[in-house]
């Protein structure tokens, strides 16, 4: 289904045209009907023999209801120009059509109306004259019907066109996430709180659960209402009536949003903005403005960009008083506080929702790229993308097949796949640039890896995990290095550490003091000899237990004695432990709690047992 709008001057018979298109008085108010004048929003539903139908929203016409107007025009996408065939165009038929250049609509038919009361040889002329005003707006080249809504002149040739448009017009997107600008809020016997609105985007099923923005109050959808029909689905382009479960009248408002828990309300939007070129004058740096976004009518102020163009497309901030739903190319109009003359529209930026699966795809990486190689989560994705989370998910685990996105971990992101590729690509430069001048390092850290590729070293880390799970990295306790790689000594390292901390003898599990040896080795006019160090370390060779520094195989030691001891006995005391090793307790205290910290043993109370114990007895 979809929306055909109404637009403008007053009195020029919009309501009138539609009853005679549908059978149905758009104007609900009894005081509109008194008056012969539309106040509010009204509705009619236009039915075809073929099946095809749409929903029409007749919006007022006289400039003191322009806010009613612009209530309902967002959801317009097939626009009926009506037209007094005697008068012309008129000042408030130009500003509908200024206004509904920067919003939803997508064809436009002029409806020259009461052609019934132009004389047969002055009508040509009266719709040449109403080509000449239309020119220069979004209406100049738009095809053009002479109708009366009182004879019935023409209504079959527009009933034909309108049907024949309808179905040219592309579907709404109905796997966007849910968003349903609320236009009217009412109750009924029976049912409690209903809603109507016309559904830009999405889909709605009876039963589910969604949100009222601002504020995420929960909607619990009771039914759905489509014109005089109960149905249990709903898709994009329908005026909807929502039965919703629990809710107070008074709790909802016009300008209120159905939306789904991708979308959420916010003060502070980016956009780009579109000024008209006589608003151009009363343009600032910080404008204060009337936004109208969706059916909601805010206060706020446009800041422009420091480098925005005068006359053009600019980018902008607009900052509302209060928060509203705001979504990647959702469309909005700004008027001045007061006098409220119109200065332009435009979109909030992003990425626009694509309509199908491979469009999801690129709809996705777009956003990745835009993120600057930056992690990106996927309820992130999805309101960037405007896409559901669902199908937001689908194109991610599709762009990580291919490589074009990288999964990240801590928390679950992603990663633009071509950034993530430059990061790798960035680390194995260095890593072969720090291979080959010191090949007895034990690798590079993720400091210095960030720094060389200019990264944040919390993101490098969690990109490069995951090329370390697929084998085109490593990293041992800390340092990066290619996989192929082995440090490598020079004899004088190795001499110079074989001094430094001397092979067991008489006293075989007796250390050298970690400061002591640190100290040596500062001192050492040995080439490389510091980072060499480090790789001792690193790669266990060397051991620092407190402030005491073993070689690796004096821990080994250390620990096949204890688990052979413990296995066997089950329990053991610190005195046990130290008697087994033929050493003080200075060098016991510390080795057992390394022993702790590092899962091996367990303490209870005086007694250590192995960590694979349970209950005293041996695993």
């Amino acid at each position: 289904m979809h929306v055909i709008g109404t637009a403008g001057h007053v009195d020029h018979g919009k309501s009138a045209l539609i009853t005679a298109l549908t059978g149905t008085n758009p104007d609900r108010l009894i005081e509109e009907r008194e008056r012969g004048m539309t106040l509010d929003l009204g509705f009619a539903h236009l039915r075809y023999d073929d099946g095809v139908e749409a929903g029409i929203v007749d919006v007022p016409g006289h400039e003191r209801f322009l806010h009613n107007m612009l209530a309902g025009a967002a959801g317009m996408e097939l626009l009926l120009l009506v037209v007094d065939a005697n008068e012309g165009a008129m000042p408030q038929t130009i500003e509908h059509l200024q206004i509904l250049q920067f919003l939803n609509v997508r064809k436009i038919v002029v409806v020259v109306s009461k052609i019934d009361l132009v004389e047969p040889p002055q009508r040509d002329a009266a719709l040449e004259r109403i080509r000449e005003q239309l020119q220069g707006t979004i209406a100049a080249n738009a095809p053009m019907l002479a109708v009366s809504a009182q004879t019935g002149e023409n209504l079959d040739a527009l009933r034909e066109r309108l049907h024949d448009e309808l179905i040219a017009m592309p579907p709404r997107n109905a796997k966007a996430p849910v968003y349903l600008p609320i236009d009217r809020v009412f109750t009924l016997p029976g049912l409690g709180t209903v809603v109507t609105g016309t559904l830009i985007q999405g889909s709605i099923e009876s039963g589910e659960t969604l949100a009222i923005e601002p504020g995420g109050r929960r909607a619990h959808v009771r039914g759905i209402g489509v014109f005089d029909s109960t149905v249990p689905r709903v898709e994009a382009g329908s005026r909807v009536a929502l039965n919703l479960a629990g809710l107070d009248r008074r709790e909802i408002e016009r300008g209120d949003a159905i939306a789904g828990a991708e979308l959420t309300a916010a003060r502070d939007v980016r956009v780009r903005f579109v000024p008209l070129q006589c608003a151009q004058p009363l343009l600032r740096r910080k404008t204060p403005v009337r936004a109208y976004i969706g059916s909601a009518e805010i206060l706020g102020t446009l800041v422009a960009d420091d480098d925005a163009p005068r006359g053009q497309e600019m980018r902008a901030r607009l900052h509302l008083r209060e928060p509203a739903v705001a979504f990647p190319g959702l469309r909005f109009v700004l008027r001045r506080p007061s006098p409220m003359t119109l200065l332009g529209g435009g979109y909030v930026e992003g990425i626009e929702q694509p309509e199908d699966a491979a469009s999801h795809e690129c709809a996705v990486l777009a956003v990745l790229r835009a993120a600057n190689g930056a992690a990106v989560e996927p309820a992130a994705i999805a309101t960037a993308a405007n896409l559901r989370e669902a199908e937001t998910r689908e194109a991610l685990e599709r762009l990580v097949a291919s490589g074009d996105a990288l999964a990240i971990a801590r928390p679950h992101a992603y990663v633009d796949g071509a950034a993530a590729a430059a990061m790798l690509e960035n680390a194995l430069a260095l890593l072969d640039e720090t291979h080959g001048n010191e090949p007895w390092a034990m690798g590079t850290t993720s400091i210095a890896l960030s720094r060389a590729a200019g990264v944040d070293e919390a993101l490098l880390v969690r990109v490069l995990a995951r090329f370390v799970e697929e084998g085109r990295l490593t990293n041992r306790g800390g340092y990066y290095a290619k996989p192929e790689f082995a440090p490598a000594f020079t004899g004088e390292q190795r001499a110079f550490f074989d001094r430094l901390v001397p092979a067991p003898s008489e006293q075989p599990l007796l250390p050298v003091t970690f400061a002591e040896a640190a100290a040596a080795v500062k001192a050492a006019k040995i080439p490389g000899a510091a980072r060499a160090f480090e790789t001792m370390l690193a790669r266990g060779a060397f051991v620092r237990v407190g402030s005491d520094l073993y070689r690796g195989s004096q821990i080994a030691q250390v620990r096949e004695r204890v688990e052979a001891l413990l296995r066997e006995r089950g329990r053991m005391t610190a005195a046990e432990f130290r008697d087994l090793l033929g050493t003080s307790r200075k060098y016991a205290v510390p080795l057992l709690e390394w022993l702790d910290a590092r899962g091996i043993t367990i303490r209870d109370g005086d007694l250590r047992m192995l960590r694979s114990t349970k209950g005293g007895t041996p695993a």
